[in-house]
């Protein structure tokens, strides 16, 4: 007798995201979903080993972008599932942007929007539980747009109490803000701990306590812009 597929709920995604695992599919119009559990899992630090560059946080403090967040979760999941240069196709799906929205819907699932002359240039999403923030994916229509998004990002975490930001894998891009990879012993032991904490989401900080903590980022040598990061 065969056994039924598992039907993928927005809790069942909780429960894994708790234990580890994270859901990809291989392509844009694939109908199936994976789980993965790779050997090494990339973070990135949210205390001293965050590196923000000088010249990014004058630009995230130059009023050139506007950031929000959770004002429009959806053309941030779409935004990331859309081409770009270097990638023509996606592991964000149909039944993945569903499942997101409903995890959105459920306060689970959160966004943050970088705006440009009222047009939605950037951003990224992402899961939490307790302390723990699960980076999904970030697009940018414009130079330094995903990479503001990751700068008010990393603040609201401070800012909340998290411990944990898990960036799934190691890329160059985030190696250069201090992302580091550990095994996933040492990752499932750093969850493990950070669900636990009480963290609270920040959607819409006092804006001086914001730009506060931004300012007080640990600075680095790392000044050159990547053209559309």
């Amino acid at each position: 007798m065969s056994r039924r597929p598992l039907e993928i709920t927005p809790e069942l995604m909780l429960r894994a995201y708790a234990a580890g695992l994270f859901p990809m599919a291989e392509g844009r119009e694939s109908k199936k979903l994976h789980w993965l559990d790779p050997a090494l899992r990339g973070i990135l630090p949210l205390d001293h080993g965050f590196h923000l560059p000088r010249r990014l946080r004058r630009t995230v403090l130059s009023g050139r972008f506007t950031i929000t967040a959770d004002q429009d979760f959806a053309g941030v999941i779409a935004g990331c599932a859309e081409p770009a240069p270097g990638r023509t196709d996606t592991w964000i799906n149909d039944e993945i942007e569903t499942l997101f929205t409903a995890l959105h819907r459920m306060g689970a699932a959160h966004s943050i929007e970088v705006w440009q002359e009222g047009a939605l240039v950037g951003g990224l999403y992402g899961v939490r539980i307790g302390g723990a923030f699960f980076g999904e994916s970030m697009f940018s229509r414009t130079t330094d747009a995903s990479k503001a998004a990751l700068v008010a990002l990393v603040a609201r975490l401070r800012l909340g109490g998290f411990t944990l930001l898990d960036t799934q894998f190691l890329t160059a891009h985030l190696a250069r803000f201090g992302a580091v990879e550990v095994p996933k012993a040492e990752y499932k032991h750093l969850l493990a701990a950070a669900i636990a904490v009480p963290a609270q989401w920040l959607a819409a900080p006092d804006a001086a306590l914001l730009e506060a903590e931004i300012r007080a980022m640990r600075s680095s040598g790392f000044d050159q812009p990547t053209h559309g990061a």
